[in-house]
């Protein structure tokens, strides 16, 4: 199926696309064929995402852009549709990190639910009111979690915006779909990443544990992940509208709320030494 042309014509954008899972799938939609648009905060690092994803010999474009802020993505969406409309949106965008919800303020729930969120919102309305205005047949992928569905203690701000954005997903599937426009979503089990997986398993106990919970013995991929995504976002996908696809090799059907046994487990000592740092959380 995975052809060279298989994207061939499509111009995407991902959000969060300068690391770990967002790279990753960017790489392969190149692969493919697509033109891609990549956005984050930093440009240091956009700019070195570009250089290694244009290795793949496509067409990369960067915006230095706050999901967040409703503006700068009105902004950015303008300056793609000067070269034309995409074709598809990849939600990618993401923040979390575990802690006893207790612990957290009022500011890391704002940080987390303004990227995962706001920041689909802002992104898929933007596309969506152009798209709907010129009858331009699209696609949008959200990257969600397995526990959307199901809640999860410790990841509580990450588990309320995901459920939305999952309910967002199914909502605007029934209600676009018959002007063209589908919707879908991943909800992947652990995947390793710089960065973010280091924030939501801190110490390596707590990986080898995860492993043990799942039913095939190990962590996901990003080069499985890439390639589920090139798929939803493709053609060959076309009759795929409102689902959510879980790529976690059973995780969730062995034990629902990914993170919720952790109570059992770390002691108060350990959750001090976890706890998140006051910084802002990546988008």
């Amino acid at each position: 199926m995975f052809q060279k042309d298989l994207l061939s014509g499509k111009r995407i954008l991902v959000t969060g696309g300068a690391t770990g899972l967002g790279k990753s799938m960017g790489q392969r939609f190149l692969e493919l064929g697509a033109s891609l648009y990549i956005c984050g905060r930093r440009e240091d690092v956009l700019a070195e995402a570009a250089k290694e994803l244009s290795a793949t010999g496509g067409k990369v474009k960067t915006f230095s852009c706050d999901v967040r802020d409703n503006a700068r993505v009105e902004a950015m969406i303008d300056e793609i549709w000067k070269d034309g409309p995409l074709d598809v949106l990849v939600n990618n965008a993401a923040g979390n990190f575990i802690s006893r919800t207790e612990d957290l303020s009022m500011g890391a729930f704002e940080a987390v639910i303004g990227i995962v969120l706001m920041g689909t919102l802002h992104c898929t309305m933007a596309c969506g009111k152009r798209w709907l205005k010129a009858g331009h047949h699209a696609n949008v992928l959200n990257i969600t979690t397995t526990y959307a569905e199901t809640g999860s203690g410790y990841v509580v701000p990450s588990s309320m915006a995901k459920a939305a954005v999952l309910n967002l997903t199914r909502s605007l599937a029934v209600e676009w779909g018959n002007r063209g426009i589908r919707f879908n979503a991943i909800a992947p089990g652990p995947v390793p990443t710089e960065g973010a997986f280091s924030r939501l398993m801190p110490v390596k106990s707590l990986e080898d544990l995860a492993k043990k919970r799942n039913p095939l013995g190990r962590f996901g991929t990003h080069e499985e992940l890439a390639d589920l995504a090139a798929f939803m976002v493709s053609d060959k996908s076309g009759y795929i509208n409102g689902h959510q696809v879980v790529m976690d090799g059973g995780e969730c059907l062995k034990g629902a709320s990914e993170f919720s046994h952790l109570g059992d487990l770390l002691t108060d000592e350990m959750w001090q030494a976890i706890k998140p740092k006051k910084k802002k959380a990546e988008g």
